[in-house]
């Protein structure tokens, strides 16, 4: 399956705004991706225009063709999903198995395990477009990874072939990262909803030309007391633009984004 030596078979199941950008940062890292999900027309869409020569498949034969496995749906679908596969006899013995989800650890993944999985949970910590914009912000990212300890530089490579920055996360605490994460989003958007609609209401045509300086550097001077080692604040140009086009802000978590309701709903 293998395009050269060290190179995965990669299946993608779900074509939401996180698993075609995953997948095309693989592609560009060398892997070859196997095969797509995708069910409605505009999770059809996303997946041609992202990876526009993968075949769209069905989930049974995305997995049966794959040396890794991608699970890219919501937190409520990946129970199910994966304990579904393992009631048909579908995970194969020694095959990577990895979702995206920010909540969840290696632990929902225990009915690939059980037929011989290896099990990796890799939460990438930005906001996704969906669109190839997303690909460049990878490499101002952290992934929250979590796997077991022989399998922990699989993980870690795999983040880093995506341009991204490893940080391990411990299973016990993938709860406590996710609230945090969602903290994060949440909380930025409705402040910037709540004083957008503020300037609004007094005549200011364009809010977010008059907050954008202020809350890039309130949040810059907020973040520098973590100390990170770079600052991306990509996401919140984003949605500042999107207020001064009189449009409302789109939800781009990255997690729990339901695209469409399909028989495996796309994350």
């Amino acid at each position: 399956m293998s395009a050269r030596p060290g190179r995965l078979g990669i299946g993608i199941v779900g074509a939401g705004r996180v698993g075609p950008i995953l997948g095309a940062a693989l592609a560009g890292a060398g892997h070859a991706i196997v095969g797509i999900s995708a069910i409605s027309q505009s999770s059809r869409d996303r997946a041609e225009a992202i990876l526009p020569f993968v075949p769209i498949l069905p989930v049974p034969e995305i997995v049966e063709r794959s040396e890794l496995v991608i699970l890219a749906v919501p937190d409520a679908q990946l129970a199910s999903l994966v304990a579904g596969l393992a009631a048909t006899n579908t995970w194969q013995a020694g095959q990577l198995v990895l979702h995206t989800s920010a909540r969840f650890g290696i632990g929902v993944l225990a009915p690939a395990l059980a037929q011989g999985a290896i099990p990796l949970a890799i939460h990438p910590a930005m906001s996704f477009t969906g669109t190839s914009i997303d690909l460049a912000r990878l490499s101002d990212s952290y992934f929250a990874v979590t796997a077991p300890r022989p399998v922990l530089p699989i993980g870690q490579a795999l983040v880093v072939e995506m341009g991204g920055e490893p940080v391990v996360v411990a299973e016990g605490d993938r709860a406590r990262y996710a609230e945090a994460v969602e903290i994060a989003t949440a909380f930025s958007k409705s402040i910037v909803d709540q004083a957008a609609a503020l300037l609004t209401s007094i005549g200011i045509e364009r809010p977010g030309g008059v907050i954008g300086p202020l809350m890039r550097s309130a949040m810059e001077n907020a973040l520098s007391r973590t100390a990170p080692d770079r600052l991306d604040l990509s996401a919140l140009d984003d949605e500042l633009d999107d207020l001064d086009d009189a449009e409302a802000p789109e939800d781009r978590t990255g997690q729990n984004d339901r695209t469409d309701r399909t028989t495996t709903e796309d994350e």
